[in-house]
This record gives structure tokens, C-alpha cells and sequence, in this order.
């Protein structure tokens, strides 16, 4: 699951927004204002580390847009971040939180590092120290921060909690994410994964085809690739493949069945980081092959759940003849390139602000109870869930049709555009 040192994310997504300001004939200024940030922060955090000596560690936020509303977006700890990655992902936002109609801008954050070698109170004084640097420029009605790759709901606290002090008062619906109990909601996890799955369920009608007669090859076995095995099954579909990335080898593994895959054994040889133990899969039956094979698996659904860059011009040639939907659970995980030859095979694609907007509509979704004070039943959080996510994949799908276009230019074509005309209204540009 490595990235080419070459890639930027933020080239790609400033590329994918210029083939559709072209599109829409959008004007230059708003252009202009749209394929760059508005505000972005980059600071140092330095840490008393266990050993007794500090280490400094790199932060960002970046806000996209909020001309539609508050700034949405996670939090990553990963060593390869990088001020470029944010921004793209920042702008992803924009378009995620527009496509599914939902009152909030885009922001993302990150930290290089790698919390796999971090103690607790390591980790928990780079979430207050990254808190402290960004204080006055974010908050409920600015800029509402998510858990992400390698953060969880225990950062998410620590982080409220550092924000609730420097400004003395209760600010639950600064961050989302929160435990249940905390102020987060209940069906926050399933929600990203869940999110996919009902995008899935909408496209195999259109397709006339029934779950039940599908298989399906995923890559990445962290929160997001669970939940959606979890109701793709549910569904009656049959995932024979699963992609895990091993910390301690730094490579990853495709771990095959082709009866299908079982979650619940899975998980519980499955590390905190979703690495799974290869020598318990060989002895449960799993075939244990390279992770990029899981991209040639004879399926009818590749669910890419880990990083971007992963369908690129080097291996989509790879994917198996027999591939009619991919759903992108991760972020940018296509390039340009790959798109045009997906586009080329009749594959149908949901695109990632769309297949995996579920975490970002459920965060919404805490957030509002947290202004209120007042939580959901699980039930109506995924009830909510799965009518907003179902109206965005609709409403793309059916732009694509009318308009003979590519889902993804279907979906960016929406986005812009709400994010244009608010920022045209508020008379920015």
C-alpha cells in the first residue's frame, strides 16, 4: 500500500477539479478560489518524550472552503504525511460534504509520525499539543476535526479536552469521532463502511444484479473495509479477499478464500492496526499471497478501503476481465490514468466522496447532537445514514445517465457546482 514517490494527491485532485471547472465553464476567479486552499497551517509540536528528551513533530490543518459551512474533516498520524497530501484530501472534503448535501466545508489535518512507536502518553501529548497550535482557528462553528488514518476516538477526547481547557467551557461539537458516552454518536463506526455498502446496494440495481450472486475483493482491513464486509454479507454477497498491511514486515498481504472470507475469524487474529497474522490465516485455510494481487481476483466488486494512488497506470491492466463495479472506500485511491481506462472497460464506479461519505454524514450527524445535547437511537442514525447516502448516489447516477458522463465527473459536477454558487453568493468572487 505504498505510494510512488512521484505522486502528488494534491496535483491529482487540483487536475480532476480542472477537467470539470472545464466542464461546467466555470468562471476564472471562482476557479481560482476553489483549486487552492483558502487558509493552511503548518506548525511544530514538540513532545516530552518517555525517554526524558523532547522530539518535534510536524502538524497541518487545512481549510479548503467554508463557504457552505464550518471546515469538516480528520486528523491522520502517519509517517509519510505531508502538507500536499492534506491539502488534497482538504479539497476531497469540499466536495464530499457538497455531494451529500450537507452544511459543512472541507478541512483536513495530520502529523508525521507513527504512532505504532508511540506509548499512550506520547500520543496523547501530540493530540494536546496539536490542539494548542490551532486553537483560535478552529472550533464548532470554524472548523470541526474527525478521527482518520491511525487516530481514534481516545484522540478525539484528548483533544476536546485540551480545546475545552484553553477556551474554559464545554465545546462537545468541536470534534467528532468521540466515544459513545462522550458525546459521540452511536453508528459512528459502522457508518463509513456502511456508507459504501448502501452506495454498492443502489448500483447493483442499476446493474440487475442481485448481491446474493456477487463476490467481492477488498483491499485494507481497518474500520472502514469491516464494516463494509460486515453488510456486504449481511446483503448475502461473498468477499473472497481481503488486503492487510503488516507493520512489523512493511508490506502487505491478500489473504484469499474463495468460499469466502469470515469476518468474525478474521478480526480476532487481526492486530489494532489491522494487520492480520499470516501464519493463523495459512492455518484457518487462507491462501496468503502478495497484497497487490487482490487487485486480479475474479470478482464481480473491488472495494479499495486503504490509501490513495492505489488503481494507477502501472497495475489497473491487472484488473480481472470480470469486474463490473468498483467502490472506492478510501480516499483518492484512483489516478487520473486509471480512471480513463476504468472509464474505457464499462466499469461502474462510485466515486470516493460519494461511496465513503458515510463517515462524514454521520459526523454531521454528532455534531448536531452535540449542539443539541440530545443523541439518536442507533437505528435512526443509520436510518438517516442510509437516506442521505442513497439521495447522493442517486443524484450522481442520474446526472451520469442524462448527461452521458463518468460517474466521477457526474459527482464532481454536483459538488462544484454547490460549492461555486456559495462561494458566488456570499460574493467572493
Amino acid at each position: 500500500m505504498t505510494t510512488h514517490q512521484s505522486f502528488n494527491p494534491f496535483h491529482m485532485a487540483q487536475t480532476q477539479f480542472d477537467g470539470v471547472a472545464e466542464l461546467i465553464d466555470l468562471d476564472d476567479s471562482t476557479k481560482q478560489l476553489l483549486r487552492e486552499p483558502l487558509r493552511e497551517y503548518s506548525f511544530a509540536i514538540p513532545v516530552r518524550m518517555d525517554s526524558g528528551s523532547t522530539q518535534v513533530f510536524r502538524g497541518f490543518r487545512v481549510q479548503h472552503s467554508d463557504a457552505r459551512g464550518p471546515c469538516k474533516g480528520g486528523i491522520r498520524f502517519h509517517p509519510q504525511e505531508s502538507l500536499d497530501t492534506v491539502r488534497a484530501l482538504a479539497m476531497w472534503m469540499s466536495w464530499k460534504t457538497a455531494v451529500v448535501d450537507i452544511p459543512l466545508g472541507g478541512g483536513k489535518g495530520g502529523v508525521i509520525c507513527d504512532p505504532h512507536n508511540l506509548s499512550s502518553r506520547e500520543q496523547e501529548q501530540l493530540c494536546r499539543g496539536w490542539v494548542r497550535q490551532i486553537a483560535k482557528n478552529v472550533g464548532p462553528t470554524i472548523d470541526v476535526p474527525a478521527p482518520d488514518v491511525m487516530t481514534s476516538a481516545q484522540h478525539m477526547l484528548w483533544m476536546l479536552d485540551e480545546f475545552e481547557v484553553i477556551h474554559g467551557a464545554k465545546y462537545p461539537g468541536f470534534i467528532t469521532g468521540k466515544p459513545v458516552g462522550m458525546g459521540g454518536s452511536l453508528g459512528r463506526k459502522e457508518a463509513t463502511g456502511y456508507g459504501v455498502i448502501f452506495t454498492v446496494r443502489e448500483a447493483l440495481r442499476q446493474l440487475d444484479l442481485r448481491a446474493e450472486d456477487t463476490t467481492a475483493s477488498v483491499q485494507g482491513f481497518g474500520n472502514v473495509a469491516q464494516h463494509a464486509i460486515r453488510l456486504f454479507t449481511q446483503l448475502g454477497g461473498t468477499v473472497v479477499c481481503v488486503s492487510s498491511w503488516d507493520q512489523q514486515d512493511q508490506t502487505s498481504y491478500a489473504f484469499v478464500k474463495t468460499d469466502g472470507i469470515d469476518l468474525d475469524q478474521l478480526v480476532a487474529i487481526t492486530n489494532s492496526f489491522g494487520g492480520i497474522d499470516k501464519s493463523k490465516a495459512a492455518d484457518l485455510g487462507y491462501k496468503v499471497l502478495s497484497g497487490d494481487l487482490w487487485l486480479e481476483q475474479e470478482v464481480d466488486i473491488l472495494l479499495p478501503c486503504a490509501l490513495e494512488n492505489q488503481l494507477n497506470a502501472t497495475n489497473v491492466d491487472r484488473i480481472a476481465s470480470r469486474v463490473k463495479l468498483i467502490a472506492e472506500g478510501a480516499n483518492g485511491p484512483t489516478t487520473p490514468e486509471a480512471d480513463q481506462a476504468i472509464k474505457s472497460r464499462n466499469i461502474f464506479l462510485i466515486p470516493d466522496f460519494v461511496a465513503n461519505a458515510g463517515g462524514v454524514t454521520c459526523s454531521y450527524f454528532e455534531q448536531v447532537q452535540s449542539n443539541m445535547n440530545y443523541f439518536w437511537e442507533k437505528d435512526e442514525v443509520l436510518d438517516k445514514l442510509d437516506a442521505a447516502m442513497t439521495s447522493a448516489f442517486l443524484s450522481v447516477s442520474d446526472l451520469a445517465r442524462k448527461q452521458e458522463i463518468y460517474t466521477r465527473d457526474a459527482a464532481y459536477v454536483i459538488a462544484i457546482d454547490r460549492v461555486a454558487r456559495a462561494a458566488q453568493d456570499r460574493g467572493w468572487c
